[in-house]
């Protein structure tokens, strides 16, 4: 049996992002989503992270990879090379445990989005060329290096920095004359043992491709990129993930339910002496209520809340609500609606934010959640909104189906 060993480095001292390869990506530890690329593949027999840092080890562990050392600390600094991470964790298995590995998998959490097959086409390409020495991850380039300059100074001539056979000006030719270029992403590098132990390479010099998707072409370096990425994971793109495959929005839409607090308010809630209380909404939640019924899409509150504010708050977005169901009662009342009403529950999408939304997560045909929902109900939604509940996280969701269904 050949052994194939997927390594994820995850050093704790990032200072870019600071504790990244732990911070909540898409409602999962950034590292969990490639300890899941790991653990789904078919090929793949062992998976451990290389960490010098204790609590990482902890939340690997958590996710189902082994943790059996910790990395020393000079090998996790900000300039520390893959190359000795790799032998030192291929000397520390051969050295305690005997074991010894043909192939190394490496996982950069850093590109957490990756095609479901990704890991075991790598492996099979590196296992079809025995003349391989590494399998690399790779996508068209986006800037074109035949049209990029060596820069020595403001009062020095640019240099090409290329130079191409048979075209004398590549940086004057049509992007079409011009060799396709490749750009090696952080994905995956599928690696044989003897490349790194004696070759002391992470690729030696035959080098095959994984050519990626560039919809997949994600490395995550700054906050920005955090974003935008989350965002790429509600996208409906089939990729690995630590939860459930998220469901796309239905194409057909016939109801919409909201719970109250939390969604349709801020989850706060002031209280004077006399313990009458009061909520904070936004007015801009009620903006598209209208114009969805126009297209057939009725909107209305579901809420284990007993205040008649409830009531109150609907009447003025001009919606039907709901309320005083019991906390273990949602997904009961939720159905009997459905029943009344006659309509399928895969034709309806939910938005919630906590544990008592779930049962209705799993009955509806799109659950949503806002921004600032708890955890556990981040990881189990189809789609995560960038409003938080009671500041537009109800206008959004509104705003994402008129905008698909132009």
């Amino acid at each position: 049996m050949t052994e194939i060993l997927a390594l994820i480095p995850a050093r704790g001292g990032s200072k870019g992002i600071p504790r990244k390869n732990i911070r909540s990506f898409a409602g999962f530890p950034l590292i969990a989503w490639s300890i899941a690329a790991a653990k789904q593949s078919d090929l793949v027999t062992r998976v451990i992270v290389s960490t010098d840092d204790e609590e990482i080890a902890s939340v690997a562990r958590e996710w189902g990879a082994e943790t059996p050392f910790l990395r020393p600390t000079e090998l996790a600094k900000d300039k520390t090379t893959d190359l000795p991470v790799f032998e030192h964790a291929l000397k520390w298995l051969e050295g305690v445990e005997g074991y010894r590995p043909d192939i190394l998998v490496q996982l950069r959490p850093t590109s957490p989005i990756r095609p479901k097959t990704m890991v075991d086409d790598s492996i099979r390409i590196l296992l079809d060329h025995k003349d391989a020495d590494c399998v690399r991850g790779v996508v068209p380039a986006a800037q074109n290096p035949f049209k990029m300059w060596r820069f020595d100074g403001e009062n020095k001539p640019l240099n090409p920095l290329l130079e191409v056979d048979g075209i004398p000006e590549p940086y004057n030719a049509p992007r079409q004359m011009l060799p396709p270029v490749y750009w090696q992403t952080g994905h995956i590098d599928a690696i044989s043992i003897s490349t790194i132990l004696q070759k002391k390479s992470l690729t030696g010099d035959v080098i095959y491709p994984l050519l990626i998707d560039p919809k997949y072409t994600v490395d995550i370096d700054t906050l920005v990129d955090w974003a935008k990425y989350e965002a790429l994971v509600y996208g409906g793109l089939n990729m690995v993930t630590p939860g459930r495959t998220h469901r796309s929005m239905p194409e057909h839409i016939k109801l919409i339910i909201c719970d109250f607090d939390g969604v349709v308010t801020d989850n706060l809630v002031l209280t004077d002496e006399n313990g009458k209380e009061t909520v904070s909404a936004s007015r801009s939640d009620s903006m598209h209520i209208n114009k969805l019924r126009e297209m057939g899409i009725e909107t209305m509150i579901l809420s284990s809340e007993p205040n008649p504010v409830v009531k109150a708050r609907a009447k003025k977005m001009g919606v039907e609500a709901i309320h005083n169901v019991g906390l273990q009662d949602k997904g009961r009342a939720m159905r009997e609606i459905l029943e009344q009403k006659n309509i399928k529950a895969e034709n309806v999408i939910y938005i919630g934010n906590d544990l008592n939304d779930l049962p209705c997560f799993e009955i509806a045909g799109w659950s949503v959640a806002v921004a600032d929902a708890y955890p556990e109900v981040i990881r189990a939604a189809d789609h995560v909104l960038t409003k938080s509940g009671g500041h537009g996280a109800v206008r959004e969701l509104c705003e994402i189906i008129l905008s698909r269904m132009k």
